[in-house]
């Protein structure tokens, strides 16, 4: 078989199975419109052919990737102002991904890992995006007049290495030569992971304790609205092992990162902190600081202003303000809220970690009774209880976890983490208005919350606007990109309620392969290949999901989902009877 080097384009339409259930016959003829004066023309203008059309896809190669880019970022724009004065419901919007690779050429058809990765590009895009390979910018970086945003390595189905994503930046005129300035987050916002601080105490037990303080420093950097902050979850893969400060960096598609080292002896606390310049692996600022166990929130809000200044970013006199206020003033307080909340993030969550955790932060509040923090631990401890029915009475663990969760914003209303749990709350009792008010407010004092970010795009979900919602999660996975698995099963959830069954399939498999004992997203799946038709592949994957969770109900199951519209909520029951699957 014939092989050579080729530039390819994928791309498909977005919200195909929604736009063709509104309207059939007018998403046909408007796309045949589009690729017959918009699509194919600009192709052939830059060199390129159509390989094949796949429905509401098109695969395309070129003979110079310098060219395939033009093509796709040209045919982008020129369909955003082909969309501007048509009404949302009719505008068909694409995602593209370009990368450069061996194919295998069969006729007219061509195949291959180098067709495989630009179809799991486009995946990866957002409406009217275009995102290329690391192979594709490293050509056309110093040739083509566009900027693109490093969104650092991305593990892709059925592909065995981690590839390099760029995502082009429209509207934006500079060529983007400099790698730190490639550093960049969304926006050319200064970027920046805290890697865990090492705890130099002889007391391994004080582990909690130099985490818990590196988690307050990423909270707060990450209040302040110039930044793009790494998550906890991110930061803290790479806890107890030895890294390359600048490989860290390159890997997460971050231009700076803050180490450092707590000793804590007795009343007494000695922290060191350093900024590095992921790209020059050079020193930006660093300091020393020996301070009483009772002045360590000073010390976290110094670090933070010291960073602020180094990137040269101007805090808002509401941030400002925020970052001044630690919550309480009591050492002791603050050290059983650290270690509460150390252990509802323990891997294993159980009612002995719940007793566990419960106990440190009532502790904690009878040392500082006004400390808003504890309460919003018991909140969050309260909606694990009720999650997992440790208790008897799941419904009056949810009535807790809201006194705790209210209480906690009565006493800080500044604080985004304490609206996040009156937010989860609100998703359980289906109160989408406060759903949505405190997933804001979360996200208006901490823009770079992943969680909240999440949760909010989770919401659009859940009230039948999928589409809206897949930005947020997708945003929610950069800045948490360890744990972005784990955000599989919502991005395939809105694809599944939008109807659009291919790719949900994908990514309710993709979820499977990280975390084979999921039972939530075999379910999702199978229901999924009920609307595909491919009945032989839902009963096996239902087969395996009764191994797993031989108690599964599948009518629990959706009474739980807070689906608005009942009509969503059938789409999952519907798929299992397609698939015979139910009773």
């Amino acid at each position: 078989m014939e092989r050579r080097l080729a530039a390819i384009m994928a791309s498909d339409v977005v919200g195909y199975s929604r736009l063709i259930r509104n309207d059939e016959d007018g998403t046909l003829a408007a796309l045949k419109s589009l690729r017959g004066d918009l699509i194919g023309p600009k192709v052939a203008e830059h060199h390129g052919r159509i390989v094949k059309l796949m429905g509401d896809g098109l695969l395309a190669e070129f003979p110079s990737v310098v060219e395939a880019v033009r093509a796709a970022c040209e045919m982008q724009q020129a369909i955003a102002d082909r969309n501007t004065d048509l009404p949302e419901r009719q505008r068909i919007e694409f995602r593209v991904g370009v990368n450069l690779g061996d194919v295998a050429i069969d006729g007219d058809d061509i195949y291959g890992d180098g067709v495989n990765v630009a179809a799991r590009l486009e995946a990866m895009a957002e409406p009217g995006g275009v995102y290329v390979s690391g192979a594709v910018h490293d050509q056309v970086r110093d040739r083509l007049d566009l900027r693109f945003e490093d969104l650092g390595k991305q593990q892709v189905k059925n592909i065995d290495r981690p590839v390099r994503v760029w995502r082009w930046v429209r509207d934006a005129a500079a060529p983007d030569h400099n790698v730190g300035q490639r550093q960049q987050s969304p926006a050319g916002r200064p970027s920046i992971i805290v890697l865990p601080f090492n705890n130099m105490s002889r007391d391994a037990d004080q582990e909690y304790f130099s985490d818990g303080i590196t988690e307050d420093i990423i909270t707060d950097l990450s209040k302040v609205s110039g930044l793009f902050v790494i998550a906890r979850n991110s930061a803290f893969v790479y806890k107890d092992k030895a890294f390359n400060v600048s490989q860290v960096c390159r890997e997460l598609g971050v231009r700076l990162a803050l180490e450092g080292s707590i000793r804590k002896a007795g009343n007494r606390v000695r922290v060191t902190a350093q900024l590095i310049d992921g790209s020059s692996g050079g020193h930006v600022w660093a300091d020393r600081y020996d301070r009483d166990l009772t002045d360590i929130f000073e010390v976290q809000d110094d670090i933070t202003q010291q960073i602020v200044t180094a990137l040269k970013v101007t805090l808002s006199e509401a941030e400002k303000s925020r970052n001044a206020e630690a919550g309480t003033r009591d050492a002791g307080a603050h050290d059983l809220f650290l270690r509460g909340r150390e252990l509802l993030r323990a891997v294993k969550k159980d009612r002995d970690m719940f007793e566990q955790a419960t106990a440190c932060f009532r502790r904690a509040l009878t040392l500082d009774p006004n400390y808003a923090a504890p309460h919003a631990g018991l909140g969050m401890a309260y909606i694990l209880d009720y999650q997992n029915s440790w208790s008897a009475t799941p419904e009056a663990s949810l009535h807790k976890a809201e006194c705790f969760a209210d209480e906690a914003i009565g006493k800080d209303g500044q604080d985004p983490y304490n609206h996040f749990v009156v937010s989860l709350v609100a998703m359980f009792r289906r109160n989408y208005q406060r759903w949505a008010e405190e997933a804001d407010r979360a996200l208006a004092l901490n823009p770079n919350f992943a969680s909240a970010l999440n949760i909010r795009g989770v919401l659009h979900i859940y009230t039948g606007e999928p589409e809206k919602g897949i930005p947020y999660i997708e945003r929610a996975m950069r800045l948490d990109p360890a744990v972005q698995q784990q955000y599989l099963h919502f991005l395939g959830t809105a694809y599944f309620v939008a109807g659009e069954y291919e790719k949900a399939a994908a990514l309710f498999s993709d979820r499977i392969e990280v975390n084979p004992t999921t039972d939530l997203s075999r379910a999702f799946l199978a229901s999924t290949l009920g609307h595909l038709g491919k009945l032989d592949e839902a009963h096996r994957v239902w087969r395996d999901l009764m191994e797993i969770n031989p108690n599964y109900s599948a009518a629990e199951h959706v009474a739980r989902l807070p689906f608005r519209d009942a009509s969503d909520a059938e789409k999952f029951t519907e798929g299992l009877s397609k698939a015979g699957l139910l009773e």
